[in-house]
């Protein structure tokens, strides 16, 4: 206990002197003594067995039914064992961008389903709630008491001088760092880091502090495996700074696990920066901050590597990860797409001008779009890429979809084999494409991913052994049983790449504890390629005991278990 509080305590000074450390300490002793008393043992490790489903709670449809009822009947119905952990992108009564401006953190929307449903979601898969804790909406009750000169709702945001410059600030979007507001006081100016409709939350507060905290601790007493911190790395603002990562940052996010493993200890927090790799993994700290970190620099790395039918630069960079070994009990959070679009900041320093633009001209021919932030100099540059990803990979034009979906399977197969836990978006497994018609009518570019789909019409398309969802959907549950079974891609097991030429991406994983080794060998190119030399093992994708190869076919995957 004294070494917690000692933790704790240390913590507290980087973000608070004086009266407000005083009175944080209190309200987190107090906060500690309202939970312990549900107090629960630790959860399981992470094991090869873990997939995250990245999901809207309503991505799937039924009249009369609520839409988290329908996604836990279509799971249990199509994928119970492939599927062990599902990420809900945020089920919390909202106002604006689809979902991430929340006006009510402590209910699920009535239009989504019940608290009840996530937990019977939660009886046979893994869950991850969003904590959107950077800002809240607009509409949220703590903003309306603030406006309306409440004590202490007034210090749960920030006021600001719209005449002080705020030009060193990171801004992730072309939109205003300062939205005005009436208020009983007057008008007043808010810092809103990504919209007029999400208003950045103090966290210099300590009341604000406590009240997040306790929705943390609500989030993991439903059932939440996992808790994702949205867009954390802007959570601490400091005048003169950039007002990301700071060490206030870093505090506050061991803070919330310092907390959780008290109460939850089977908690996983996972952050989301999108952020070149080093400030990336920086959010790992010395193990005591996020368990899993997102893989940013993989989207359009893979991207890029199909696109051009060159692993060059992924290999370099997957190589390159070894230099910064990651802390004990901690694993990169691996995933192609998203609800957002396909970041390019990840890749500077990585990717050359000429390659971007590769990338940049392929996403518009294939239909995507490309979004742009506002930089220090008020010029803009590309932020990132918006499009569905197996549109990405593959050409809309292409009518064999067989060919369709051997390409976008080779994609995933490489996160798929790499050292982490894979994150499948729920749009990706389904084979699903651009949806321009939501772009159009909403002139928002992430909509292009984001479609709703009616269940009776995605079993009929299921159904058709032909049809590109099928072909995707089959092979991808094909991937993830192969998977599930092999301690050699648990997150703690090694990996080396290898080199097989530019056509192939070649990966060595290994368990030291179970001595299991398998070869993975992936022909990103349409053209039927020869090994360097014969690659030979026990084919676990297609359970073949002794297969002997020295070519790869068009696309072609092969998950070897060496003898």
């Amino acid at each position: 206990m004294k070494k917690w509080k000692e933790k704790q305590e240390e913590l507290l000074k980087v973000l608070y002197a004086g009266e407000d450390y005083t009175l944080a300490d209190k309200l987190l002793a107090e906060l500690y003594e309202k939970w312990r008393p549900f107090a629960q043992n630790s959860g399981s490790p992470l094991t090869q067995k873990d997939c995250m489903l990245i999901t809207y709670g309503d991505a799937l449809r039924e009249e009369g039914k609520d839409p988290l009822e329908v996604l836990d009947h279509f799971l249990k119905e199509n994928c119970p064992d492939e599927i062990t952990n599902v990420h809900l992108l945020p089920v919390f009564p909202y106002t604006s961008d689809d979902g991430f401006s929340v006006s009510d953190y402590t209910r699920i929307a009535p239009e989504i389903g019940t608290w009840e449903e996530v937990e019977s979601l939660g009886e046979h898969t893994g869950i991850m709630l969003d904590a959107v804790i950077n800002h809240t909406s607009k509409s949220h009750v703590w903003f309306q008491k603030c406006c309306a000169g409440e004590a202490p709702y007034t210090d749960y945001y920030i006021e600001c001088d719209p005449r002080e410059d705020y030009s060193k600030v990171t801004r992730p979007r072309a939109l205003p760092l300062l939205t005005p507001f009436d208020t009983v006081q007057g008008k007043k100016w808010y810092w809103t880091t990504f919209s007029g409709d999400q208003i950045d939350l103090n966290f210099g507060c300590p009341y604000l502090l406590c009240e997040i905290m306790e929705v943390l601790l609500l989030y993991a007493s439903r059932g939440a495996r996992f808790i994702r911190l949205d867009a954390i790395g802007f959570a601490w603002k400091k005048a003169g700074t950039t007002c990301m990562h700071l060490e206030e940052t870093h505090a506050l996010i061991k803070l919330m696990r310092l907390m959780l493993q008290q109460i939850y200890p089977g908690t996983y927090i996972i952050t989301e920066t999108n952020v070149p790799h080093l400030e990336n993994i920086s959010y790992f700290g010395a193990g005591d901050e996020a368990n899993l970190v997102y893989q940013f620099p993989l989207p359009p790395l893979v991207l890029y590597t199909i696109l051009s039918g060159d692993t060059g630069r992924l290999s370099a960079w997957a190589k390159s990860l070894g230099d910064t070994p990651l802390p004990e009990g901690t694993a990169f959070f691996n995933f192609l797409a998203s609800h957002d679009g396909i970041g390019v900041r990840p890749v500077d320093g990585i990717l050359d001008e000429e390659e971007k633009q590769l990338l940049f001209r392929k996403v518009k021919e294939h239909g995507g779009r490309i979004s742009y932030k506002e930089n220090p100099d008020k010029t803009q540059s590309p932020y990132e890429l918006n499009i569905n990803y197996l549109d990405a990979v593959t050409s809309p034009g292409e009518t064999d979809t067989s060919v369709r979906a051997a390409r976008f399977l080779a994609s995933q197969a490489i996160m798929l084999s790499m050292q982490g836990v894979p994150g499948i978006y729920y749009h990706s497994l389904l084979g699903s494409q651009n949806w321009q018609e939501g772009v159009e009518e909403s002139q928002i570019p992430r909509r292009i991913n984001r479609e709703k789909l009616e269940v009776s019409a995605l079993h009929a398309e299921l159904q058709r052994e032909d049809s590109l969802r099928s072909r995707v959907f089959r092979g991808y549950l094909a991937l993830l049983r192969a998977r599930s079974g092999q301690s050699a891609f648990s997150p703690e097991a090694g990996q080396e790449i290898l080199s097989y030429g530019s056509a192939v991406f070649g990966l060595l994983r290994k368990n030291k504890t179970t001595g299991q080794s398998v070869l993975v060998l992936i022909n990103v190119t349409e053209h039927t390629v020869r090994l360097p030399e014969k690659a030979g093992g026990k084919d676990i994708l297609h359970q073949m005991e002794a297969v002997e190869r020295d070519v790869l076919k068009p696309w072609e995957i092969l998950w070897l278990e060496l003898q």
